[in-house]
């Protein structure tokens, strides 16, 4: 299992918690590899806060398992050299509904670096682990990215998943597409 720390949107690094992992989920699919992000529900990162406030716009699918609009949020995988970089997206336009009158959260809106594939979409976070994994290309882009959010710190994969078997906390499915640079 790989892990790296993930870094903020807009280029500067993030101070939160949250972390990808490549793994599966055994209770969801036991033979499944999936790109899992996780979020601490108490991180301070503005990036992890409108991440977890745009996570309340999720459908329940299979019970637990929250899907997005891909305006809402999305992510987007990019292989480089022996890196997966994992950005996550979201419209502007969905953001100043969402944000409210949070003035940090706002404050840190108007920093982030815009996605250069549609300047209409913002990059909330940002982050690269090494791993030779390539997520699976599918019809209508790649395979989703899960995230987790988690209520304590958890150091390892194996804690975030303990917390999901127990109930304390939800997975949601962020479409994504893959952008291979070799």
């Amino acid at each position: 299992m790989d892990d790296d720390d993930v870094t903020s949107g807009g280029g500067a690094a993030g101070s939160g918690s949250a972390r990808i992992w490549i793994g599966a989920i055994p209770s969801v699919d036991p033979d499944g590899v999936e790109v899992i992000l996780d979020l601490g529900l108490d991180s301070p990162d503005p990036a992890e806060r409108m991440i977890r406030l745009l996570l309340n716009r999720g459908h329940e699918g299979e019970e637990g398992v929250f899907y997005l609009l891909p305006d809402d949020l999305s992510a987007r995988y990019e292989r480089i050299g022996e890196r997966l970089a994992v950005t996550v997206l979201s419209h502007r336009a969905v953001l100043d509904a969402d944000l409210g009158e949070t003035d940090e959260l706002r404050t840190h809106l108007a920093g982030l670096a815009r996605d250069p594939l549609d300047a209409d979409r913002l990059v909330l976070l940002r982050g690269e682990i090494v791993t030779d994994f390539v997520p699976a290309v599918q019809d209508d882009g790649a395979q989703p990215l899960l995230v987790i959010e988690h209520t304590e710190a958890a150091a390892r994969l194996a804690d975030v998943l303990r917390q999901f078997d127990e109930g304390e906390t939800g997975i949601a499915v962020l479409s994504a597409t893959l952008d291979w640079k070799g």
